[in-house]
């Protein structure tokens, strides 16, 4: 039996509206009980669902039925899992040996991530409550999923929050230090112990593959951490230049455009604002340009601050741009909602003096499902703009 948590009428409502978080100042008695499994009512007792507890977390509650009483047991987690799975149903085959099996709450199994690459599996339990199920999860995860080894990218900020510790640990078999991924094509080393996120950006896949479809001429990619875009870009433009803040990045994007074959794409050490204000200073102009920044607003206070960035560099790229010129563009900050990015593109647009046209809309691919009473799923957005003169 389950320990019990009450909730505010203001949690229970959230909860009633789709959204499985309950935060701290919303639970009105918490239950007698360390991290894990709880059952939840309401301030009249009536009964909410069965959840995961994190007492140290901000997020103290995670809501994963509508049913109470229910046991996270074996049977339970491959159940669930199985149904992520089957969500992905076709995606890895001859186009792809990597993707998001499990997208957290996108699948109803909150703060969770596991990505495949290939043969091996990196996953994230990023709370103290899914902690706490760690070791079925696992045996899960390797009765349902063919692997030669899970890493655990346990290093994310987040679990310090939960009062859990940081690192990256081997969970079961072994896996490389770098795993070369197939996408569309284009092929590129992921690195699971050390690279960003769980070994690279799989949320991008379908998104390289866009820009890669209408690039032309003199490309740039700026923010290229290991040439993802670039790689794609290289395969239609004449030339591409690679732009990044880390230089151990642009010799891993030099060592997978090596791996391609692929000797049009010139890797550049620099800051991205830099680079921009010097090129606009020396009339440079590029036919294709991929801007795909880090999260430039990782909380609600950083807002302002990241409007002013990815306005600027918007700016500046729409001014470097040759008429007919093409723009893809992208936030991953969930903070930068949809209108908001595209307002931003707009003062950007109106401030170049030039007339851009939006060609197309872009959001996460199907490994990353975006629930909407869930806003916090979907966090990555992009938009192709055409400058016509």
């Amino acid at each position: 039996m389950n320990a019990s948590a009450v909730v505010s009428a203001r949690g229970a409502r959230r909860w009633a509206e789709g959204h499985p978080w309950i935060f701290r100042s919303d639970v009105v008695t918490p239950p007698s009980a360390g991290p894990g499994t709880i059952d939840v009512v309401d301030q009249r007792q009536r009964p909410l669902g069965t959840a995961l507890w994190s007492p140290e977390s901000e997020i103290s509650i995670r809501f994963v039925s509508r049913e109470s009483g229910v046991t996270l047991d074996a049977a339970w987690w491959e159940r669930m899992l199985s149904l992520a799975l089957a969500r992905r149903a076709g995606l890895i085959d001859a186009e792809t040996n990597a993707c998001r099996l499990v997208h957290g709450e996108g699948d109803g199994l909150p703060s969770l991530v596991v990505d495949r690459f290939d043969r091996w599996l990196v996953v994230q339990l990023l709370s103290a409550g899914l902690e706490a199920h760690r070791g079925v999860i696992v045996a899960a995860l390797q009765r349902l999923v063919p692997n030669e080894g899970i890493l655990a990218r346990n290093d994310a900020s987040v679990r310090s929050r939960e009062g859990l510790t940081r690192g990256v640990e081997l969970l079961a078999g072994s896996v490389p230090e770098t795993v070369e991924v197939r996408e569309h094509g284009v092929r590129y080393l992921a690195a699971p112990h050390t690279g960003q996120k769980t070994g690279a950006f799989l949320d991008q896949r379908e998104a390289r593959v866009f820009a890669g479809s209408v690039a032309r001429g003199r490309a740039l990619d700026v923010f290229s951490y290991h040439g993802s875009f670039a790689l794609h870009l290289a395969r239609r433009a004449e030339t591409v230049t690679a732009v990044d803040v880390s230089g151990a990045a642009i010799a891993r994007a030099a060592e997978n455009a090596a791996l391609n074959g692929l000797t049009n794409i010139t890797g550049v050490e620099a800051d991205a604002f830099e680079f921009l204000r010097a090129e606009e200073a020396r009339g440079a102009q590029y036919d294709t340009i991929v801007l795909d920044p880090p999260a430039f607003a990782k909380n609600r206070g950083a807002i302002a601050g990241a409007m002013r960035g990815y306005k600027e560099i918007n700016l500046r790229a729409l001014r470097l741009l040759a008429p007919g010129g093409l723009l893809y563009t992208a936030s991953c900050s969930y903070h930068v909602r949809k209108p908001e990015f595209l307002a931003l593109l707009e003062d950007a647009a109106a401030d170049s003096g030039r007339r851009v046209i939006l060609r197309a809309m872009t959001g996460q691919p199907v490994d990353h499902p975006e629930v909407l009473t869930v806003p916090e799923t979907g966090y990555l957005k992009g938009a192709l703009l055409e400058v016509q003169m």
